[in-house]
């Protein structure tokens, strides 16, 4: 028996327990290698299958735990800190609120499954109130499914994995390598991608000084909060005027925008790309006089600018 096949032996449950715990911590390690070598090493004898499933579920909910609770006393502080790290900032908070507008607390059973949710839908489910025990119901459910997703395949394709790890094992340092090649090109294609929709929606910004000096001088003008219902209602505070618009009512709505007045639109994604990307929306609607709004209401509010709640109260 060769070094790393001692090693999984003597380590794999706390192997598996670490990674997984790690992966819904937040930090980008693939957990689904681990839980099928876990399945395949149940398979051929050498773990416990039960132990194996009990140690993934229970490393998701810890993980997951810590994200419930920052979320529930954090607020969308932690959902931007979440979406900053991800590979794909700019359509992270969106894409979570979405999500879990359209399924709720169901969305904590399937989060797992979809890259980039996993580990923002618990966070959200701190954010909105939903109860310890019935977060640790879903929650269990959904990290029940999903371990059993990828461990049952291990275990009842042990044979085959077992081949393949020693094909591995023959050209280890070829495979960690071609491994870690393929973790880089595409870290770098997401980070290439990126950069490229950024250049496209480059455009004149507005300042939040720009825009306060504006309306202190009283130039007409409409301002559109893109930010989505959820988040509306985690932070009830827009700035005075604003209509409130969620990015989906925009192409219904453009209508109601005056054509002769300059339009300001600010959202919750950290580099103002969904608000660039509606200014070009109503750009291509004859609505010429559009700037994103640069930091959007986090840029406001660090400037103390006046706030309005939702029943209209200015502070």
């Amino acid at each position: 028996m060769d070094d790393v096949t001692q090693f999984l032996v003597r380590y794999g449950a706390l192997l598996l327990f670490g990674v997984v715990f790690a992966k819904q911590a937040g930090l980008p390690i693939p957990a689904v290698p681990v839980l099928l070598a876990a399945g395949a090493m149940a398979g051929a004898g050498q773990m416990n299958l039960l132990l194996a499933i009990v140690l993934a579920v229970v490393a998701c909910l810890l993980g997951d735990l810590i994200w419930y609770y920052l979320g529930r006393y954090r607020g969308g502080r932690v959902l931007k800190v979440l979406c900053r790290i991800s590979l794909e900032p700019d359509s992270c908070v969106r894409r979570t609120e979405e999500f879990f507008t359209r399924h709720g607390i169901r969305s904590l059973v399937f989060a797992k499954f979809l890259p980039g949710l996993s580990t923002v839908t618990p966070s959200l489910a701190g954010m909105f109130g939903v109860s310890v025990e019935r977060f640790l119901l879903y929650n269990g459910l959904g990290a029940l499914l999903w371990t059993v997703a990828f461990v049952a395949p291990g275990y009842l394709l042990s044979d085959q994995l077992e081949q393949v790890a020693a094909y591995a094992a023959r050209f280890g340092g070829a495979v960690a390598v071609l491994a870690v090649g393929l973790v880089a090109l595409y870290i770098a294609y997401k980070y290439v991608h990126r950069q490229r929709v950024l250049r496209e929606l480059r455009m004149a910004r507005i300042t939040v000084d720009e825009l306060k000096q504006k309306m202190d001088d009283g130039h007409e003008m409409v301002i559109v909060d893109l930010r989505q219902p959820l988040a509306l209602e985690a932070d009830p505070y827009s700035i005075p005027g604003a209509l409130r618009m969620a990015v989906e009512e925009l192409e219904q709505r453009h209508h109601e925008i005056q054509r002769d007045r300059d339009v300001v639109l600010y959202c919750a994604c950290p580099n103002e790309v969904t608000a660039a990307r509606m200014a070009l929306l109503l750009k291509k609607n004859g609505i010429t006089r559009v700037r994103p709004l640069a930091g959007g209401v986090e840029a406001w509010r660090a400037r103390n600018y006046p706030l309005q709640k939702h029943d209209g109260q200015v502070i």
